[in-house]
């Protein structure tokens, strides 16, 4: 039963797929991209009774001194093809993907989407992203064919054109019977803009839930203003509630001159947990897990990334080199990390390490291998609902640092405190991913 005056905290979790998150060395650890591991890791995902399972995205294979990264995950399928797969052996949970607004066109998309979301009675989701690099253009043929200034303009028209696809059949136009199968006129549209210019027929019906729940997640000032007109879901990095608190009254306060609520939009970061019988052996358990997420490989390419330049010669358990960074040239492509401001960056690290006296590896641990809750579960359950009740998120995405059994403590240990506490289901009170968000049917 849900607390009176308390908030509800929706949780979701993702299956790790890139970026350092995963313990790949430990024997637990099994594939990234059999179909048993998105199915237990969803399973268990709607044991807990969360809102939806989500997969991120990866159009490219990440480089490493032009060659593929290969401290990365080495398989990225389809997203939506496993998402169609999901929805067979799940029966509430969402189901979330992203796909790119600059690299697919409207049509193909919201026909996929429209087609989730009929297979799963109501729970597709679309997780709207753009593209800045010409390094993953050069998969399209299209390598530096968009301004990145123009990222959002095209993703809000590609936003715009699928509604306006999936509004084009009305709940009235599938005839029972017969052997015409629609109403005259049905699934027409019509569409010019900047980017798009587009007319004929979509193939697909209204799903359950209307439209597919929106999600987004720019931090940019262009990115907030985005998520505020146009998202349903953000997803957030601040998981300190430090940072957490302004970003979540910053993009709130954007929701009124757009006519919407406050409960129109929740805000959800990406947030990993270290779960043991006590804090004390928590801490030790995060420890270790951090260090079997930065290798001393996977420190070294980090710092590679932020100085531009060949530092395998370091030692990984040394001090940080005493040459300067190249901030001009790129020496892992397709990690959106390390893109920008590197020059800063490697100014902050020096600082860091000095006052703290941290060799590369115990630094790159320190700014990448940090853990949101870390603790007992009454612990871990007290901190989750402290964040959200003071206004800190309206919950969270989980990454396992295993895969696929990561969520297990979460679910058996930590979700059912929060029950208690009233401010997490007990079950599933609706059908639709609409519904556990608690977002109005369109």
């Amino acid at each position: 039963m849900s607390a009176p005056g308390k908030k509800q905290v929706h949780l979701a979790a993702q299956l790790p797929g890139i970026h350092n998150v995963t313990v790949w060395s430990d024997p637990r650890s099994e594939s990234q991209i059999a179909i048993e591991s998105f199915v237990r890791l969803a399973r268990t995902a709607e044991r807990g009774k969360f809102d939806f399972f989500f997969l991120a995205e990866g159009l490219r294979l990440r480089e490493h001194k032009g060659r593929v990264y290969e401290l990365d995950v080495v398989g990225r399928p389809d997203n939506l093809t496993v998402l169609a797969a999901l929805a067979a052996v799940t029966k509430r949970l969402g189901l979330a993907a992203t796909v790119n607004a600059t690299f697919n066109e409207p049509y193909e998309v919201a026909r996929r989407l429209s087609t989730v979301d009929h297979l799963s009675g109501g729970r597709a989701a679309w997780n709207v992203v753009t593209s800045y690099d010409a390094f993953t253009g050069e998969n399209f043929r299209r390598g530096g064919f968009l301004a990145e200034a123009d990222r959002y303009d095209r993703a809000a028209e590609f936003l715009q054109v699928a509604r306006l696809l999936w509004d084009s059949w009305s709940d009235g136009d599938v005839l029972a019977e017969g052997p015409e199968f629609v109403r005259a006129g049905v699934g027409q549209f019509v569409h010019s803009g900047r980017h798009f210019d587009i007319s004929g027929r979509f193939t697909t019906p209204r799903g359950p839930q209307g439209r597919p729940v929106i999600i987004q997640s720019g931090e940019s000032e262009v990115g907030r203003e985005f998520a505020a007109a146009e998202a349903d879901v953000i997803f957030s990095k601040y998981d300190r509630l430090a940072d957490a608190r302004p970003f979540y009254r910053d993009v709130k306060a954007r929701l009124a001159r757009h006519g919407r609520a406050e409960a129109s939009l929740k805000i959800i970061p990406t947030a990993t947990v270290v779960i043991a019988d006590t804090d004390a052996e928590a801490a030790a358990y995060s420890a270790e897990i951090s260090r079997g997420q930065v290798s001393p490989q996977t420190a070294i390419a980090h710092l590679e990334a932020i100085w531009g330049r060949d530092l395998s010669s370091y030692d990984p358990d040394g001090p940080l080199p005493e040459v300067d960074p190249e901030p001009e040239s790129l020496v892992l492509k397709g990690h959106s990390t390390f893109r920008k401001g590197r020059a800063e960056t490697a100014a902050k690290w020096r600082a860091l390490a000095a006052e703290r006296g941290l060799s590369i590896r115990e630094l790159v641990i320190e700014v990448h291998g940090g853990h949101t809750f870390v603790g007992s579960p009454r612990t871990v359950a007290d901190a989750i609902d402290h964040f959200v009740q003071t206004d800190g998120a309206d919950g969270f995405v989980f990454v396992p640092h295993l895969t696929p059994g990561g969520l297990d403590d979460l679910v058996d240990r930590v979700v059912p405190l929060l029950q208690e506490k009233g401010v997490f289901r007990g079950d599933y009170s609706g059908t639709t991913l609409r519904d556990h968000l608690g977002l109005e049917a369109l």
